[in-house]
């Protein structure tokens, strides 16, 4: 934590109401050499578990935030990355959840009155977090922070990730090949 207090201090990052948010190049520094290592290894397990084939990637951002008390950040992606993620420095009650939204824009079309909230009458999953929680999602998926209701600020460092050589080894159609 004492490295996230130096950053602020530093000027280097930016700061929008209660929340401050570092450059996105933190992965490049030695400071975070166990967190990528980590990292590298959850996104391995994921595309195990995805079944993707065996294929070079690379985290393309890492930064740091900390939102204030009162601070939030507004439902969003990560557009041009396959995954995206987060890992929790400081979590604690009143700033311990991240919201996942529905993408499909349609399921808004007809809302009945509900008498309970389900994951299958529902537009988001609210999931809770902890000190040293890790998640790696779809970078496609909207999520989005409430407010930190805590009197403390909560510390996260967020991340991306890319396959190596898209445009060369992926993009090309797939009903060309055999």
């Amino acid at each position: 934590m004492a490295y996230v207090d130096v950053l602020i201090r530093s000027g280097d990052g930016a700061r929008s109401g209660a929340a401050w948010q570092s450059g996105h190049r933190q992965h490049e520094k030695p400071e975070f050499a166990a967190l990528i290592a980590l990292i590298d290894q959850a996104a391995r397990d994921v595309l195990i578990f995805l079944k993707v084939a065996d294929a070079p990637f690379r985290i393309t951002g890492c930064w740091i935030n900390v939102l204030a008390p009162g601070g939030s950040h507004a439902m969003h992606s990560h557009p041009n990355n396959f995954l995206s993620g987060v890992y929790y420095l400081r979590s604690q009650t009143g700033a311990d959840t991240i919201n996942f939204h529905d993408p499909r824009p349609q399921t808004a079309i007809i809302r009945p009155p509900v008498t309970e909230l389900t994951a299958y009458n529902t537009d988001q999953v609210v999931l809770p977090v902890s000190e040293g929680t890790l998640l790696i999602f779809p970078a496609w998926l909207p999520h989005s922070v409430s407010a930190n209701t805590s009197a403390q600020a909560r510390v996260s460092i967020s991340f991306n990730i890319m396959f190596a050589d898209y445009d060369e080894i992926m993009s090309p159609p797939l009903w060309g090949l055999p």
